[in-house]
């Protein structure tokens, strides 16, 4: 079996390459002197790289398992607090899910049976968790009625679903302003103004984007379990968000005082007193675990993915061709040594969607109380918020795809990559390619049918505890919530399948010419830039 020292001089005995020879720099890495050839330039890789990365291994004609492929010099589990406090963090989760369903059950009679006549006038009631199955149906069907589109019309998907999402944002807008919503209008017109400014922008290099989504598909379709991966994923988002939906509601039954003190679920079991405070604590610690528990169920997808890609990138053009076990070997992978690493991840963009969220929600009430200077200054914060979340976003999907194969602390991974993709010029090609951005566009789009469907039900039932729309901004900002990460969980795979390439071809662009040259070419035509940004 050959042992290879590194992504940037990984030539293959097996395919008749013979590996350059090396000569020591200042940093103490091995420099790579390549073999002439066509359009080949010296590349620059990060200090130490050819000391660190390990390309997969040949092994002849004979298959081989994912741990094989992408061996760990030494098995560690990296960044164990993360994955200690995300353990902890769940079973918060759940100890106050339990008290607060043993409230809503000990006094289901107070909350009703069903949409109407709810004897409880002052919190959310089954009225609300009504609407949120509904939510949870919505998600589910649109968000795989979209991951469908994506297979049935790769060609077509990103017009699609620009066209689909401005045009539903101004209708959502103009539908808000027709029902007096000024605060919910206002934020859909300035998203529909961006979105147009945006895809007008994103024209040009629809072509190139087609091309990845394109052998993204291809490879989903041939290799690995990825629309399976999409399908239970999908799956576990929904039954998360019902479990969240409900405990949300529980916690405002059990919690939350009426307005005659007499709230029989306050002394209902155990759990302490209703307050105020007690409720706005504990929605936010419910809100905090939800985001956080959904990331890591989002980024664990990525990674496994990421495996799965990996796997062809590197190892589907040689004789042993993709490892046995592909999908397998990444999740096992992802749940032990890489756990606490996507854990940490996740709740860099846990914390900052939470912010986000209460910002959002903080917006909604001021503009609903007529303040609209507040209103205002709120939504340029949560802009400021939104692009925060976007930049460690788009760190953490290629530092994720590093993680998958090499088993790296998630700091180092985030760092490594970073740097390896500028000196390869691959950041060129991610800023050009619109399958993140086209994604995140869908998603919102579901999430915004979410939103739109709990402020017409709200409208429509007309339940009492929201007399005067007190609790509307909260409970559209929970539907938009649930929407949102249902649908970004569900489009996970494909992202990945891009970024993960992306990654690979930093890792060793040789590969990606000479074993996947009908990829290679299709970039170059339509994205000339190609030959110049990859060797750069």
């Amino acid at each position: 079996m050959a042992q290879h020292r590194g992504a940037a001089d990984s030539y293959y005995n097996d395919s008749g390459l013979q590996q350059s020879q090396q000569q020591p720099n200042g940093n103490g890495y091995q420099q790579p002197h390549y073999p002439p050839g066509p359009d080949l330039k010296a590349q620059q890789p990060p200090p130490n790289y050819g000391q660190e990365y390990q390309m997969p291994q040949t092994a002849g004609d004979g298959k081989q398992t994912f741990d094989q492929a992408f061996k760990l010099d030494k098995p560690k589990y990296n960044d164990l607090w993360a994955g200690i406090l995300l353990i902890l963090t769940f079973l918060g989760f759940v100890a106050v899910s339990g008290l607060s369903l043993q409230g809503y059950a000990s006094n289901k009679s107070l909350s009703g049976g069903g949409i109407y006549h709810a004897p409880n006038d002052f919190s959310l009631n089954t009225n609300t968790i009504v609407l949120f199955a509904f939510i949870l149906l919505v998600a589910l069907v649109f968000s795989w009625a979209y991951f469908t589109a994506a297979r049935a019309f790769t060609k077509q998907f990103i017009w699609i679903t620009g066209i689909l999402h401005i045009a539903f944002g101004i209708g959502t807008c103009i539908y808000y302003f027709y029902r007096h919503y000024y605060s919910a209008a206002v934020v859909f017109a300035l998203f529909s103004v961006f979105s147009i400014i945006c895809f007008i922008s994103w024209i040009p290099r629809i072509p190139f984007s087609v091309v990845m989504l394109q052998q993204t598909m291809d490879v989903a379709k041939s290799f690995g379990h990825v629309f399976l991966v999409s399908a239970i994923g999908g799956i576990v988002s929904v039954a998360f968000g019902a479990w969240f939906s409900v405990t949300l509601v529980a916690i405002y039954v059990k919690y939350e005082p009426s307005g005659g003190g007499t709230n029989p679920a306050c002394s209902a079991g155990s759990g302490g007193t209703c307050s105020s405070a007690k409720v706005i604590g504990l929605i936010v610690f419910v809100t905090f675990a939800g985001y956080w528990i959904t990331e890591w169920i989002k980024n664990t997808i990525h990674s496994v993915i990421a495996g799965v890609y990996g796997s062809w990138f590197f190892c589907a053009g040689k004789p042993g061709g993709m490892p046995s076990g592909a999908t397998r070997g990444a999740f096992r992978r992802s749940m032990t040594y890489s756990f606490g690493s996507i854990s940490f991840g996740s709740l860099v963009v846990a914390l900052i969607n939470m912010l986000r969220q209460a910002v959002s929600i903080a917006q909604q009430q001021e503009a609903a109380d007529g303040n609209i200077v507040a209103s205002m200054a709120f939504c340029c914060l949560g802009c400021i918020i939104s692009l925060l979340n976007w930049a460690v976003q788009f760190i953490n999907r290629y530092a994720f795809s590093h993680i998958a194969l090499y088993g790296k602390a998630y700091i180092p991974a985030a760092k490594d990559t970073w740097t390896m993709m500028k000196n390869r010029g691959i950041d060129a090609l991610i800023n050009d390619c619109l399958i993140s951005p086209v994604l995140t566009m869908g998603s919102t789009f579901v999430a915004y049918l979410c939103t739109l469907l709990a402020f017409l039900y709200l409208e429509f039932t007309k339940p009492e505890y929201n007399e005067g729309g007190k609790f509307t901004p909260v409970v559209m900002a929970f539907a938009f919530l649930i929407g949102l990460q249902v649908c970004q969980i569900f489009m996970t795979p494909i992202g990945s399948g891009v970024d993960t390439i992306f990654v690979a071809s930093a890792w060793d662009p040789e590969v990606l010419m000479r074993d996947h040259p009908d990829l290679y070419q299709r970039m170059v035509q339509v994205y000339p830039k190609v030959q110049q940004a990859i060797h750069a």
